[in-house]
Parts: structure tokens; sequence; C-alpha cells
């Protein structure tokens, strides 16, 4: 059985691809009398090096297309994909499930998964969709009607027709729910005698949130310790800034990185008493799944406003607050976090209604259905 996966090429679609990869690899290992080399793997979808390493490693084939964008203001980019870029990528996906022959297509969404979702439809091929946000993007938008399922991960998921939804929640790497704190105390070289910020702005860090935490740096670290997520773009130029910043008594309660990967994120969420994020799904759902208070400052230039949609949805649960850029300054921001922390049966109720939303199966669901479908 080959089943196919596409993505747009963001951390977003990728981490739920492997989570449904390696559950499927599980319940298949312990329902089905057949080898597991029955059970083939395939990605096709925009080139990213980064994320070929993490697919390649799950034992995922890899082959790539080029990719093109309609956006939706004036840009010279828009001839160049138009003519170019997209019908050049329609070319390959077509040849590339001529010869593959998937018995299944899941797409994770984007853009960059259009001209495989559209072949697979032309073949014929059995299509499932993931759509991680609230507000779903032209490209989910158009592919919506090629699938014969959709899996939503919020309530209230909007355009799809009610009878192709199926909400399951994002999946989740399960490992990310398997960090010990006692562990991130080595790994970060936590003191633990102050209560533990942890500052993630999705996997190329965000500048204006590090921008942030650096105007308020000083005040910060005087009373919290700080695990700081800040991009390995952005690291250089925090690292320098904040030395300067942080009195000597103070260093040693800044933990500074690029970038977490999923064997020290976990330790990371385990350990932290208060999450600092953009509102990304993926990103909700993990701290979700790991019972955590939140912050969310949903990124602004974000497709569809979907960041903004995506942080009020999961706010009104009581499991986060949120800020929009727009509003925010860093000393309402500032005053805010003392807030939460003297006044702690807050933030065990943000942590309880996290408890509640969180969707720890999203995963087994998807893979299990998709098994089923196949007959396994």
């Amino acid at each position: 059985m080959k089943i196919l996966f596409t993505g747009g090429g963001t951390g977003g679609h990728i981490f739920p691809i492997i989570a449904v990869v390696r559950e499927m690899r599980k319940i298949y290992q312990e329902i089905s009398p057949y080898p597991e080399e029955k059970l083939q793997f395939f990605y096709l979808g925009p080139k990213d090096d980064y994320f070929e390493i993490l697919l390649s490693q799950e034992e995922i084939r890899v082959s790539t297309i080029i990719t093109g964008k309609l956006r939706r203001y004036f840009s010279l980019q828009n001839f160049i994909d138009i003519f170019f870029k997209i019908p050049l990528g329609f070319c390959q996906a077509f040849f590339h499930l001529l010869f593959s022959a998937p018995d299944l297509i899941f797409s994770k969404g984007g853009y960059g998964s259009f001209p495989v979702v559209f072949w697979g439809w032309v073949f014929q091929v059995p299509v499932f969709l993931h759509e991680s946000d609230i507000m779903p993007g032209l490209a989910n938008k158009i592919m919506s009607k090629f699938a014969l399922e959709i899996f939503t991960s919020f309530p209230r998921t909007e355009y799809f027709p009610p009878s192709k939804m199926i909400q399951v929640g994002n999946p989740i790497r399960k490992e990310i729910t398997d960090g010990k704190k006692e562990e991130a105390k080595g790994i970060f070289k936590l003191n633990y005698q102050k209560p533990v910020l942890l500052i993630l702005g999705g996997s190329q860090g965000a500048q204006r949130i590090n921008d942030l935490i650096l105007s308020i740096l000083p005040e910060l670290i005087s009373k919290y310790e700080i695990i700081h997520q800040a991009g390995v773009k952005n690291f250089k130029e925090v690292e320098a800034e904040a030395g300067v910043m942080i009195a000597e008594e103070f260093k040693e309660d800044y933990h500074l990185f690029p970038f977490l990967e999923e064997k020290d994120l976990k330790h990371a969420l385990a350990a932290a008493d208060l999450i600092i994020s953009r509102a990304g799904s993926g990103s909700i759902f993990e701290i979700a799944a790991v019972d955590k208070p939140s912050i969310l400052i949903p990124l602004p230039e974000a497709a569809q406003n979907h960041q903004v949609k995506n942080a009020y949805s999961y706010a009104e649960s009581g499991a986060a607050i949120v800020f929009e850029e727009s509003n925010l300054t860093p000393h309402i921001f500032l005053e805010k976090i003392k807030y939460l922390f003297s006044h702690p049966q807050e933030l065990e109720n943000m942590k309880n209604r996290a408890t509640e939303f969180a969707c720890p199966k999203s995963a087994d669901i998807i893979a299990e259905y998709l098994l089923a479908f196949m007959g396994q």
C-alpha cells in the first residue's frame, strides 16, 4: 500500500504528517499480518532541505516539485509563478503520480500541495485533507472540492461543508508530551529558583517577539527564569543584545537557543510554568497537550488572518490570553505576566482549560481512519 503525503512545506504541515506516519506504523504493526514493507510512505511537495531531513528520518521517501503562489495583490513574482513555476509544478506532479500510483493521498494543505491533490483527483486516487486553521486558505478551499473527507482542528471551522468535516484536532507528535522537568534541568542548566517562562516564535523564530522580550529583559530576568527560542536567523543578534542587558547575577537564568529540536523541546515544555508563543495551530495544540497556560501573540501577516482567529478560538476555552501586536506594549505585556504569577489560581484554571481543549489522540484517529479506509 502506498500512501502519499503532501503539504505546503512549513513546520505546520510537516510535523503533523510525521505524527500521522508514526501512528500508522504503530497501528499497522499491531493489526496487520503482513510485513511493514507492505506499507510505504511517500512525500511530494515544495523543496526544503531541513524538512526533507526530518521526513527521511521517518523513512518517508521524499520527492519535490517546483511550486508557485497566487498572491492577491500586484507583484511581479505573480507573473513568474503563474506562467512558469505553477505549470512546471503541475507537470512534475503529473509524472510523479503517474509512475508512483499511490493508493491514497493525505494533504496537509497549502499551495504547494495543490498540484498533487489535483492530479490525485484526476487519477481517482482517494484524497483526504487536514485543515489546521479555523479559516482555510485559498488552496484548501479549492482542494476541499476534491477531498472525500476533511479533518479539522478547531470547532466551527469556516467554509467547508459540514457533511465532509470530521473534527479531530491538530495531529501532534506524541513524543512532545514525554518531557521531564528533571531532564530539562540538566539540558538547559535550570535553577528552578524562579518561575520558568518558555518563549517560542515558531520554527524560524519571530523577530518582533524577540524585540518585545529584549525591551523588558532586565525586568523579566529579575523575576523569572527564561528559555528563549530566538530563531536561527536572529540568534546572534539576540545573543549580543541580551549579553549587554542582563546583569551578571542573572545571566545563569537566561537560556537562549536558536531552535529547539523535538528531543529538547519536549523537556522545555515540561519545565515551563508559562509559554509565550505565536498562534499557529501546531503550537496551540502542542501547548494544550502538555497542559500549560500560555500567552499567544498571533502573527498579523498570516494568510486569512488565521493566527488571530486560531488564538481567539483557543482563548475562548480559558486556556490562553491573546495579545495582538497592534495593541501590545512592553509595559502591558510585563504587567500581565506579573499579574498571572501573583494569581496562581488563574494559572491553574488556564492549565485545566488547556487539558480540556487538548486533542492528544488526533494522530491516532486519523491513522486509524486511513488504515480502515484501505481495509487494514
